[in-house]
């Protein structure tokens, strides 16, 4: 992928109230650190993948991992990620562990990325 050219400015100039405005806004270091780590969890494909079946459809974990060509223990593992991440969550009928999205929110970050990316 080419990144595209950076325009600079032509001269070296602060513009002290448009900075200062902006700074204000910029929450705590801890707040973008947690910010940063959920991201993180959206850069493995496999969760994006768990993502969108959930997205779709309350599913079991058998269900995502025949749906997905991969073990029960491997989508344990990314569904544990993601339930930490307060993404998804479960609920117990008789035997079967059935997996949603956690709320709206997971919904909307899901549905602008894809707009996003296909403008």
């Amino acid at each position: 992928m080419n990144e595209p050219e950076v325009t600079l400015c032509e001269e070296v100039f602060v513009h002290g109230d448009a900075t200062a405005r902006a700074l204000a806004k910029l929450p705590g270091d801890d707040l973008l650190i947690d910010l940063a780590e959920l991201y993180k969890i959206f850069g493995d494909s496999t969760r994006i993948k768990i993502l969108y079946l959930l997205y779709a459809e309350e599913m079991c974990v058998c269900d995502i991992a025949a749906s997905l060509n991969m073990t029960v223990s491997a989508i344990s593992h990314q569904l544990r990620i993601l339930k930490g991440a307060k993404l998804v969550k479960f609920r117990k009928d008789g035997k079967s562990a059935f997996y949603s999205l956690a709320d709206e929110h997971v919904t909307s970050i899901l549905a602008q990325g894809m707009e996003h990316i296909t403008e």
